[in-house]
């Protein structure tokens, strides 16, 4: 239970920081400029959650980590399921209180709460797709190496965060640069039957970078001896 309500909280507090500076902090609509804001908030959102909950849960926040580190030995195979419900649960709990406080906005509705979408009118299907698992890859490669045994570190809270901001510098455009499957399902419930439609990529193609990565991590190829 306290790992279930530790991976809720923390996946709250990062889909509701990051969605906020799209929807109420108007970054959406900002882009390229606004990239920076929005990673930044995604990023430090993350670190929030990593130092907050990090102790009790490891601080997966994402399916894609925690495929990651199960693939990687490095967590059982019962606690999966536990750490997917409590990542969707908490994803979709930060979009409902941001719905809430965006109703009480006069004029015109929000239709959009920060689901990550493409245009298919400039990027392919195959683009996006690889996109998602490259970038979903190197996050949690990186999250695995700087939290494995011997190279853990009281940063690597911080090195994980400003990786996913750095991410959406350069994927937004692109993809959303989603890299998690439960911060895509929360928004995209509330957003329409575009966000709807496109949400299978969005849930696949990062579990198969997470699960590419938590094979490679498995190998030890990254441990000195």
């Amino acid at each position: 239970m306290k790992i279930f309500l530790a991976e809720l909280l923390g996946t709250f507090l990062l889909v509701f920081i990051g969605i906020a500076a799209i929807v109420t902090g108007g970054l959406g609509d900002a882009l390229p400029l606004g990239q920076l804001g929005i990673g930044l908030a995604f990023g430090l959102g993350l670190v929030a959650a990593a130092y907050a909950i990090g102790p009790i849960s490891g601080a997966h926040l994402n399916p894609a980590v925690t495929l990651g580190f199960f693939l990687a030995g490095r967590l059982p195979a019962r606690d999966v399921i536990t750490y997917w419900i409590a990542q969707v649960a908490g994803a979709i709990v930060a979009t409902v209180a941001l719905w809430i406080i965006v109703s009480g906005k006069a004029g015109n509705p929000v239709t959009n709460f920060g689901a990550t979408t493409w245009d298919a009118s400039k990027w392919s299907t195959t683009a996006v797709f690889l996109t998602e698992v490259i970038a979903t890859f190197t996050f949690v490669i990186v999250i695995l190496a700087s939290t494995s045994a011997r190279h853990t570190t009281a940063f690597a809270g911080l090195i994980i965060g400003l990786t996913l901001a750095a991410l959406h510098l350069g994927f937004i455009p692109i993809s959303g640069n989603s890299l998690n499957p439960a911060r895509s399902i929360g928004p995209a419930l509330f957003s329409g039957s575009v966000a709807i439609g496109q949400l299978w990529l969005y849930i696949v193609a990062p579990l198969i970078g997470g699960a590419i990565a938590g094979i490679v991590a498995k190998t030890n190829v990254f441990e000195k001896d």
